[in-house]
């Protein structure tokens, strides 16, 4: 299964070679060209008619993950962050290190011999390490390295009312559904963006956006989802089940509004859920792609993911779907002439 590779596989900002060779093999039958650029986007042309838009699809490879920062005496392994992740939820996680995937556990100072104070504090990355059941500094420099990457060890699984659990759903669910939309032929010319550090500050998206030069732009992501225990109704910025979410402002981009309604829309038309994603803090590749040269009209369209940026991310596979028939009818739906520039 094609999300299932896509969110075993690992690719850390600045790292996503593993995840790269997976969407490459998958798409070359169906684009006209390939190219990797320098910084390690992929951009793939499918080539549409005469008079029609060129439309930038762009999904980012990377997720949120550690990096390899020092060794200390007992062989124990300090890290860093790339990308956003809560602290709070690192403690006692399973890992991989490294191009070999050494297993390993991020480690604390057991709850018995911690003081008051740091038991009612949440624990920081410097006081963390990762344990590769090494006995010494020396043997884990024999399998590890400062810049290393580290990823969670986190499985793909299907459970409960036709959901999915893994890491890395941001994006993998964009990178998969837009693999999928590559499958079939339109009018407009699609330039597919798979971009590479978004985690860490839209990189990919900056370079690929400049490149495609598109007349207008859509960004798949998974995206926030807060209707859980605890929660006020009213605070929830999407709903799992209700469909994809479209975007209208966030923390980088405020989002076309005709745009955005006019995908809504036809969504509705076809009888395929759909729901406003609430404006809140976080962004996506959109806030690069939009302010590029001239500025690029552009619409975010979202899976709602619960617990994002963690080992456990969880999505609906209606939800999913829905992704990629909406996607579709708006390719499908835009006219010649329409979104090109003077």
């Amino acid at each position: 299964m094609l999300l299932k590779r896509l969110t075993d596989a690992c690719g850390m900002p600045g790292g996503e070679g593993e995840v790269r060779e997976i969407i490459l093999e998958e798409i070359k039958p169906y684009v006209d060209d390939i190219k990797v650029d320098r910084l390690g986007n992929i951009i793939a042309t499918k080539n549409g008619k005469p008079g029609y838009p060129k439309v930038m699809i762009a999904a980012h490879m990377d997720e949120v993950g550690l990096m390899v920062k020092s060794i200390d005496d007992g062989g124990f392994i300090r890290f860093a962050q790339a990308g956003g992740l809560d602290e709070r939820i690192l403690v006692s996680k399973p890992v991989l290190v490294g191009k070999n995937k050494i297993q390993g556990v991020i480690g604390a100072k057991a709850i018995h011999l911690q003081e008051k104070d740091e038991r009612e504090t949440p624990l920081k990355t410097k006081q963390l390490y990762i344990d590769i059941g090494a006995k010494s500094k020396e043997d884990t420099e024999k399998l590890v390295k400062p810049g290393d990457y580290i990823a969670f060890d986190s499985e793909y699984v299907e459970f409960g009312n036709n959901l999915v659990k893994a890491k890395a759903l941001d994006d993998r669910a964009g990178c998969a559904a837009l693999i999928e939309t590559l499958k079939h032929d339109y009018n407009v010319t699609i330039v597919a963006a798979f971009t590479v550090q978004e985690e860490i500050g839209l990189r990919g998206a900056t370079v690929a956006a400049y490149n495609i030069n598109p007349d207008i732009a859509l960004v798949l992501e998974g995206t926030l989802c807060s209707d859980v225990s605890n929660v006020p109704e009213q605070s929830y910025i999407t709903k799992m089940g209700d469909g994809p979410a479209i975007s209208l402002m966030d923390s980088r981009t405020i989002f076309p509004k005709d745009l955005a309604k006019r995908i809504f829309d036809i969504a509705v038309k076809n009888g395929v859920g759909i729901q406003y994603r609430l404006p809140s803090a976080g962004g996506n590749d959109a806030g690069a792609i939009h302010i590029t040269r001239e500025g690029i009209p552009c619409a975010a369209i979202s899976v709602p993911c619960r617990y994002i940026h963690s080992p456990s991310c969880v999505m609906s596979k209606d939800d999913f779907e829905g992704l990629k028939k909406i996607i579709k009818l708006f390719l499908e739906d835009i006219k010649e002439g329409e979104y090109i520039r003077d």
